[in-house]
């Protein structure tokens, strides 16, 4: 079994929420947590961490438990063989907002959790001509927001010596541009069918190294069975 807990909000989210079904159907066993406070910023994620606030919700293979824990009763409670940490949506683009907090956390999640990999969770960019895009955040195009959040990521990552980056981000602007579906629910978190689906392929690729032909189908909106397939075979050029 592979156990993975991610300190995160609504993006590791949408990631977790069929993580466990694929890993499934394909003969293998992965426990996901979720740590999720919604909009949380790696702000957020140090100061609960310093003050060991139980204000997380605790879900479980992608399912909410009404359990509220802490950061450092969620390290403590398993061996983690991942640890994933983010920055949230609409701070994921300016690296500034990363520091001194990320350094901290990473610290602290190996001090408690010294065996596990920690991976930075690549989050994406906003749908292309949304409000958040253009109006919020001042980018013309999804690309753009992208760009820097990839530079982001990249560059926290290093400063943590970090395990690997989740390409999460990369995935959605890749599907976006091929026109796969309705990627997005609501212009910035993913489409609870098709998206999630997306999202959930590329952590089983990142934590496994294993891809094949996914048949979990178990979804909360529907996914045409073509869109799908194609959405496998993009993955196949990510990585």
């Amino acid at each position: 079994m592979l156990r993975v807990l991610s300190i995160g909000n609504s993006f590791s989210q949408d990631a977790q929420r069929y993580l466990h079904g694929i890993a499934k159907v394909e003969g293998m066993d992965i426990k996901c947590v979720n740590l999720y406070i919604g909009g949380c910023s790696l702000q957020k994620h140090y100061i609960n961490m310093l003050e060991n606030y139980p204000v997380y919700d605790f879900e479980f293979m992608g399912e909410s438990t009404g359990i509220k824990v802490s950061i450092n009763q969620a390290l403590v409670s398993d061996d983690w063989d991942f640890i994933t940490l983010q920055q949230v949506s609409y701070k994921a683009p300016y690296y500034e907002t990363y520091q001194p907090y990320l350094n901290g956390l990473a610290d602290h999640a190996r001090k408690y959790s010294p065996k596990s990999k920690i991976l930075m969770h690549e989050t994406w960019a906003y749908e292309q001509g949304s409000d958040r895009l253009t109006k919020e955040l001042g980018f013309q195009k999804s690309e753009d927001m992208y760009d820097k959040i990839r530079f982001a990521y990249i560059k926290a990552a290093e400063a943590i010596d970090a395990d690997g980056i989740i390409p999460s981000g990369q995935a959605m602007m890749i599907a976006c541009n091929e026109g796969i579906g309705k990627m997005y629910r609501d212009s910035f978190h993913a489409d609870y069918g098709i998206g999630r689906y997306l999202l959930g392929l590329v952590w089983y690729r990142m934590l496994t190294g294993n891809f094949a032909q996914n048949k979990f189908r178990e979804f909360d909106v529907a996914v045409d069975e073509k869109e799908a397939e194609k959405i496998q075979r993009l993955l196949y050029g990510l990585f």
